[in-house]
């Protein structure tokens, strides 16, 4: 690892305030990134700001509705106008949505929610960034997707679905983009050791768990690893791919 990897680089990573957001922000800041924490949870957002400065971290925190155009808007203006510059994008604001439900008895609602959030979110975040991106000739996006959008977890209908969609846009955004000096990426991990799997029902985390050959859950420092190589200038010859990070469960 070279600490200064990330130097005078500035990075948008949303879904910063815990899991695998707030790892690949604490990376990426240690090796000399300037990191725009976006969240919606304000309480936890502003606690990590505050003990990440100071401790000396180049941070600064924004709260955020990814699923809200306008607030999305909002928020890269006043990241750019803070920092001065956006190189890169992380999307990893998220929710799991209703597990363990079979698709007749899950809510139009939590359904609309979930895709609000996951694939509108990713959309928008995406969308917001390559504006600033292009007119620099140079980003670097990575969304946030998940094994459960290439295999679908049954009872997990929302979430597989949105996930798919995510994995679509990457795919799209990489070939749209591949010449323009930025590259679009995704992450497909499988059940990574995270508060968010809180609110994920014991069953289904048996079922996910069960499926990984290298029978364990993911950390959030090996998500962190792998993202700060993809985000890097190292990895320009990789773009509109899906990344593996589920033990060998993934097949393709």
């Amino acid at each position: 690892m070279t600490e200064s990897r990330y130097n005078n680089r500035v990075a948008v990573i949303t879904g910063a305030a815990d899991g695998i957001g707030k790892g690949i922000a604490k990376k990426l800041a240690v090796e000399g990134a300037s990191i725009a924490l976006w969240d919606f949870n304000e309480e936890k957002l502003l606690a990590l700001e505050k003990e990440w400065q100071k401790d000396g971290l180049p941070v600064k925190a924004f709260v955020v509705d990814i699923s809200d155009e306008t607030a999305v808007q909002e928020a890269y203006k006043e990241s750019v106008d803070h920092f001065g510059k956006l190189d890169i994008l992380v999307n990893s604001a998220g929710i799991v949505g209703p597990t363990q439900i079979k698709i007749t008895d899950y809510s139009t609602e939590d359904f609309d929610k979930i895709c609000n959030v996951n694939l509108k979110g990713s959309f928008l975040t995406a969308k917001y960034a390559l504006k600033y991106m292009e007119k620099a000739q140079y980003g670097r996006i990575l969304l946030i997707a998940s094994i459960a959008g290439k295999e679908g977890n049954p009872n997990m209908v929302g979430y597989s679905t949105t996930k798919a969609g995510v994995i679509g846009l990457v795919k799209a955004l990489g070939k749209e983009y591949a010449t323009s000096g930025i590259t679009v990426n995704g992450l497909a991990p499988a059940v990574i050791l995270t508060a968010m799997n809180k609110d994920t029902d014991p069953a289904q985390l048996e079922y996910m768990a069960s499926k990984i050959p290298m029978q364990r859950l993911g950390t959030v420092d090996e998500a962190a690893s792998i993202a700060s190589w993809i985000l890097s200038e190292e990895a320009s010859f990789n773009t509109g791919f899906i990344f593996d990070l589920s033990g060998g469960r993934a097949t393709y």
